[in-house]
């Protein structure tokens, strides 16, 4: 794994990175009250009484997030907390209308677990994870609607939140990036969020600091909060990377506070000074319970595990002879992952594979689909691989044949039959067509036979066009090898 090492006139820094992700839970209603958690509705369509702060209206613990919840953490190779704590974590916001956030502090949900990571150059790493603790979200301010005032929509306060924490343990943006492709991957794949950043169902803080590199110190860190894409975390990783070295070798000191990430300026602002623990003045939540859990309930939760990205990326690889590159595309998406195994079953997986990454991939980004819209099926792309298996058509024909599937969804084998598609192997024909192009090019057969064995291809582009690409290049290429040899 290649060192990312920051070198400037005046020496090498590292940086080092922790990530807070906000994943929000996949419940049809919210983990405090009943109301709806549907995306994209009227403003201020899905709010109870709990939801507005309405006063003596009690929270109810919505035991679906809880499941979710545990089901998470036992994709992220995590403990399963038995006993914990919901707390108040008490600030003053316009979109929180309780002035408080229900969530947990002292005693998670789920404690210390860990992802692996892929990187490009082919290496792995192991990211610690600290915790995990449920809460509820908070409302949304829209400052772009007016000059002088802000408005408030509060459809996603109360929506279930699990709070996954890292340890200090990244030390690049690349390494930041592929964490969060993979859980997003994970949650996907467990249908407990559905990652969509671009929505806020995952939003991450990211907390950075650097140090003179090969110094194990830990200087003073700032947090760029509810960063909402991958690629903007990485770039946010990076423009304050610079300014903490920058900020050190001016001889000036680095604040510990809490700052913005500007896409467009690629560079952060500072918001506030960073608040402490103390600060929140964190005390139990009167109005809920200790949330007691038993093995049979967990347990249940377990039978319940799918194969993760991890477990089938290690089985394509080993069982059906992918490269790691290609399981780790594949399997970062469930959707892809099923579709690749129903096409590959009873046919050549690696062919499925390029063929997936390849000209399918492309079909879908052209025609701007996602692999459930796809005209193709895994059945009918598994078919047009053994078509060329078999040899019954050539690797050019399949090209067209898929282009007219990627049209009309018809089935190959209909295709090729009606269109008289076939590869012609009949050693005959192929011949016959073989001594029509000789014939007719005596200037070049002199030259090849004088030494220029680079013609070979020439006359296999005229042989294959004389047939309208059916002839099998493979016999095309053999028979003419003996007639120029001879």
């Amino acid at each position: 794994m290649a060192e990312y090492i920051i070198e400037t006139p005046k020496g090498k820094w590292e940086v080092i990175c922790g990530l807070e992700i906000h994943c929000q839970i996949i419940s049809k209603s919210k983990i405090f009250s009943g109301a709806s958690t549907e995306f994209g509705d009227d403003v201020n369509e899905n709010v109870s009484f709990v939801d507005a702060g309405m006063p003596g209206m009690l929270p109810t613990l919505n035991m679906e997030c809880v499941h979710q919840a545990i089901k998470t953490g036992l994709g992220l190779n995590a403990i399963i907390n038995k006993y914990s704590e919901f707390s108040r974590k008490n600030y003053f916001y316009a979109d929180l209308p309780q002035g408080y956030q229900i969530t947990q502090f002292q005693y998670p949900i789920v404690g210390e677990g860990f992802i692996d990571i892929d990187l490009e150059d082919g290496s792995s790493k192991r990211i610690r994870i600290e915790r995990m603790h449920i809460e509820q979200d908070a409302g949304k301010s829209i400052h772009d609607l007016d000059p002088h005032k802000s408005f408030i929509d509060l459809n996603r306060a109360g929506v279930g939140l699990m709070e996954i924490v890292t340890k200090p343990d990244f030390r690049s943006p690349e390494e930041a990036g592929a964490f969060l492709r993979k859980l997003r991957s994970i949650v996907r794949y467990l249908g407990t969020c559905d990652g969509n950043m671009d929505e806020g169902a995952m939003r991450c803080d990211v907390n950075v600091s650097v140090r003179p590199y090969g110094s194990d110190e830990l200087r003073t860190r700032c947090e760029m909060k509810n960063v909402n894409s991958v690629k903007f975390v990485m770039q946010a990783i990076e423009a304050e990377t610079r300014r903490h070295i920058e900020t050190y070798e001016s001889g000036g000191e680095i604040c510990q506070e809490t700052r913005q990430f500007d896409p467009l300026t690629s560079s952060t602002k500072a918001m506030r000074k960073k608040e402490f623990a103390q600060d929140y003045r964190y005390f139990p939540e009167p109005d809920l319970p200790p949330l007691v859990l038993d093995d049979a309930f967990i347990n249940k939760i377990k039978e319940e595990m799918i194969e993760l990205p991890d477990a089938k990326k290690s089985r394509f690889i080993n069982k059906l002879g992918l490269t790691s590159y290609d399981a780790m595309v594949i399997c970062e998406n469930k959707e892809v992952a099923d579709f690749f195994e129903k096409a590959a079953e009873g046919h050549d997986a690696k062919k499925i594979a390029n063929w997936l990454m390849g000209d399918f991939f492309a079909m879908l980004n052209r025609k701007n689909l996602t692999i459930a819209d796809s005209p193709v099926s895994a059945e009918n792309l598994g078919k047009l691989v053994e078509l060329i298996s078999k040899d019954v058509i050539s690797g050019k024909i399949a090209k067209d044949v898929f282009e007219i599937m990627a049209d009309t969804s018809e089935d190959p084998e209909k295709i090729v039959e009606e269109r008289g598609l076939k590869q012609v192997t009949d050693t005959s024909a192929i011949e016959s067509i073989i001594d029509t192009v000789l014939t007719a090019n005596p200037d070049n057969v002199a030259s090849y036979k004088a030494g220029k064995g680079n013609l070979i291809g020439w006359f296999v582009g005229q042989v294959m066009k004389q047939s309208q690409g059916k002839a099998n290049p493979g016999l095309v290429n053999k028979l003419l090898k003996e007639k120029l040899d001879q």
